[in-house]
């Protein structure tokens, strides 16, 4: 099944838009769509903070690294100033998605 997104008024695909191609294309009820899509995002995040990888197959993997503290400057003074250590979440997409981006 391919859902298609010809009709959206802007380049971005927002969770309201999936909420309304699932009840377009696939007949669920608005609301439905809605707590669906709300729930599919909730579980990445949640897993995501937990420090779990995210791997969607055909898509790409969301993974949790840790930063280590470094040093930095303020770039108007100069001045140095200390980067605090911190975990950041890194998106990879998989070759099959790399492939259809370029064509």
């Amino acid at each position: 099944m391919e859902l298609s997104i010809d009709h959206l008024e802007t380049p971005a695909l927002t969770k309201a838009h999936l909420a309304e191609l699932l009840f377009d294309q696939i007949g669920l009820n608005k609301r439905e769509a809605k707590d669906m899509v709300e729930a599919f995002f909730e579980l990445i995040t949640d897993s995501v903070v937990n420090g779990q990888d995210v791997k969607i197959t055909g898509f790409g993997n969301f993974q949790v690294r840790t930063k280590a503290s470094r040093p930095g400057r303020n770039p108007r003074t100069g001045e140095p100033v200390p980067i605090e250590a911190r975990r950041v979440v890194t998106f990879h997409a998989s070759p099959k998605l790399k492939e259809q981006v370029q064509g």
